[in-house]
């Protein structure tokens, strides 16, 4: 005799969790965010590389030095040194320090250094405006060209504006508006409240001062 076949499918053990508790599951903690930094609420500006001022410099640098050194290794080997060295030794030696070409040059070889040490000791990037900074590991900003064409979109929004324009500079933003076809306080009193808001969007760590002006449209005729 064959024997029955077998279900493949058998019910399973119930089990009472009350009775017979199971291990238990524990939900692993959300994963927390870094910490901020001492000055997430604020970033300073953003400095410039400088490339083309360091890479001049560099090539001057570089090429004066190994023209000196070029002359004073001949002299050592027996050769006479280069005309402008002999010459510009025997300018040094003949002209008195009143003399007014080297006033000159003195001058501009003052004003190089002072150039170059205001480069080093300054940011650059004035048309990045900085944001603010929600975690520490962001850094964030916003050109100034941007910046101004979200405050014009905002003022140009208002109930009453006809044409708006936006000059940003860095701690000041001027607005020059005209309006049309309705009272000029109330445009005013719109206008101030829109521009307030959108700047307080912008998230600028320095917000700029509004300077709005806003006058009617021309006489036609």
């Amino acid at each position: 005799m064959s024997e029955p076949p077998q279900d493949a499918t058998r019910p399973m053990p119930v089990v009472d969790t009350e009775k017979h508790p199971g291990p238990e599951r524990h939900t692993p903690p959300p994963a927390q965010q870094p910490a901020l930094s001492p000055d997430a609420r604020g970033s300073g500006r953003f400095w410039s590389a400088r490339r083309v001022p360091s890479a001049i410099v560099a090539l001057l640098t570089l090429g004066g030095a190994g023209l000196l050194l070029y002359d004073v290794v001949a002299v050592r080997a027996g050769y006479p040194a280069m005309y402008w060295r002999r010459e510009l030794a025997r300018q040094l030696a003949e002209r008195p320090l009143d003399d007014i070409p080297v006033l000159a040059g003195a001058a501009f070889v003052t004003a190089v250094g002072l150039w170059l040490i205001l480069l080093a000791i300054t940011p650059g990037l004035r048309n990045l405006l900085p944001m603010l900074r929600p975690r520490y590991d962001v850094r964030a900003a916003l050109t100034r060209d941007a910046a101004a064409q979200v405050l014009r979109d905002r003022a140009v929004e208002v109930s009453g504006v006809r044409e708006a324009r936006v000059r940003m500079r860095r701690r000041r933003a001027e607005v020059r508006v005209i309006s049309h076809f309705r009272d000029p306080a109330e445009v005013r009193s719109d206008l101030d409240t829109a521009l307030a808001g959108a700047v307080t969007d912008l998230g600028m760590v320095r917000r700029p001062k509004l300077s709005v002006r806003l006058r009617g449209p021309g006489k036609k005729g």
